[in-house]
């Protein structure tokens, strides 16, 4: 069959003519799949898993009329008669199911790719969309909060949790979404077509997944360039961080529908064009009639929990794709207050005998970690796990003279002690050699000890967890419970 009708396909298309893998039994292939049937297409499901939560999905999508290979093995060979692949985000393109989509000219999209295509023609909602190294998820629930505040029916999607494709089919009306994306999401993206968006900020991360073929470009130039895909044909405006000139080349790049606007956010006084803080209060010089010469308060400085400076950029960041979208300066105030972000964020989990212990698990790279690092003046930093590729030299340079001491965990703890010692020799560190989730109660018991009246004991690993949690979360966990347990 000819697969041309499928680079202009959309929701009132004949998907029954279609035969098509979905690769990956994740939440996003879930929600495929279970779109896919609906609209009548054949589906096969593939998946190397056979955990108990995989296997009971595909027992409620067999149940659906799916075909579900699971196990070892499932994903090696495509099947000859496939029209398209749709794969979950982390796939790599060398992976053998989709280096043989590619040589046999197979479209491979994504779910988000998919789900754009099947809100059109008749389903449209408007995009406004959240991608950067560190803070998507904090910035796309203060723009959701934000929203919601205005008035406007809405839901936060995407790598937030909730996959888009649930949006598009489950019936609900929505005014405006705000999607959270991942690099991994935009790789398998081809058509989007945002409202606005803003790349926060771009850091080495995720190195080792740009590696190898069936990439253009590899390692940070390859991360980079899937990051910038959030404002290809963006028809409002291109929201970017003053503080970092990558973000701002990124939207001169950008093909843009015309008229679209690049905004900027920034912590000091904003120029025209931009949101930014004067006098402890977040102000718009973008989205005014006089914006020469004026500028409107949208909200305080102390309006935004917690109030460290990245967190305030997360801030700006979503009260400028609001504003773009029209919300009132009243609604970017009552979004930020009403919010309560999610743990393991820069929270305060105890204090003991004049230390504060502070879990940023979700710190899972040393940009992440620098944020953080920033908001205190005497640390003593808990660090390690996965550093997927990336270094510490600069963090180390920039906080050195912060830090108390540290102490090193997880996989990859060396890398770290070895930047330590080449750019902060005179800090003390103490090295957990064991390879279990008990050596966060040593490495807490041993930042107890060279922490001082006044200091932070901060987790802020600056690598992923995966190395001896289950995810960051599960991190962070047991590093409360062990301040806990310090009496």
């Amino acid at each position: 069959m000819s697969q041309d009708w499928i680079a202009t396909a959309d929701r009132l298309s004949d998907w029954s003519r279609a035969k098509i893998v979905v690769a990956g039994l994740g939440s996003s292939g879930f929600a495929a799949a279970d779109g896919l049937l609906e609209l009548g297409s054949a589906v096969t499901v593939l998946d190397e898993s056979q955990a108990d939560v995989v296997s009971d999905k595909g027992t409620l999508l067999e149940m659906l009329d799916a075909t579900v290979r699971l196990g070892p093995g499932s994903t090696a060979t495509l099947p000859d008669d496939t029209d398209l692949v749709i794969t979950s985000p982390g796939w790599r393109p060398s992976a053998p199911l989709l280096a043989q989509a590619a040589a046999r000219g197979i479209p491979i999209w994504g779910e988000v790719e998919l789900a754009w295509r099947l809100q059109h023609p008749d389903r449209v909602v408007p995009w406004l969309a959240v991608t950067g190294t560190n803070g998507k998820t904090t910035t796309t629930q203060m723009l959701e909060s934000i929203l919601h505040a205005a008035g406007l029916s809405t839901s936060a999607v995407g790598n937030i949790g909730r996959p888009i494709m649930e949006t598009v089919l489950d019936g609900v009306h929505y005014d405006v979404l705000a999607v959270e994306l991942s690099s991994f999401q935009l790789h398998w993206s081809q058509s989007l077509a945002m409202h606005s968006s803003v790349v926060l900020n771009l850091q080495p991360d995720h190195l080792e997944w740009y590696q190898g073929p069936g990439f253009e470009l590899t390692g940070i130039d390859g991360y980079a360039a899937d990051k910038a895909r959030i404002y290809h044909n963006v028809s409002h405006s291109c929201v970017y961080n003053v503080a970092d000139p990558r973000t701002e080349q990124m939207v001169e790049d950008a093909d843009v529908i015309d008229g679209a606007r690049a905004i900027g956010f920034t912590l000091g006084v904003p120029g025209m064009s931009m949101l930014g803080i004067v006098d402890d209060l977040i102000v718009d010089r973008a989205f005014v009639e006089r914006r020469r010469d004026s500028a409107l308060e949208l909200a305080k400085v102390s309006d935004v929990v917690p109030n460290a400076p990245h967190n305030i950029e997360n801030a700006l960041a979503a009260a400028a794709l609001a504003r773009s979208f029209g919300v009132p300066p009243r609604a970017v105030t009552e979004g930020l207050r009403a919010l309560t972000i999610g743990g393991h964020r820069i929270q305060t989990v105890g204090v003991r005998h004049g230390v504060t212990y502070v879990d940023d698990s979700k710190a899972t790279n040393p940009h992440a970690a620098n944020s953080s690092m920033r908001a205190y003046d005497s640390i003593v930093w808990i660090a390690g796990g996965q550093a997927k590729g990336t270094t510490f030299d600069d963090l180390v340079r920039t906080h050195g003279g912060r830090l108390r001491g540290a102490v090193l965990l997880g996989v990859d703890r060396g890398v770290i002690a070895e930047a330590l010692a080449r750019h902060a020799p005179d800090v003390p560190v103490v090295v957990i050699d064991r390879p279990d989730t008990g050596a966060m109660n040593e490495a807490v018991r041993a930042a107890a000890t060279m922490a001082r009246p006044g200091d932070t004991v901060l987790l802020a690993p600056g690598c992923a967890s995966l190395d001896m949690w289950r995810s960051y979360g599960h991190r962070g966990d047991d590093f409360a419970a062990a301040v806990a347990g310090l009496g």
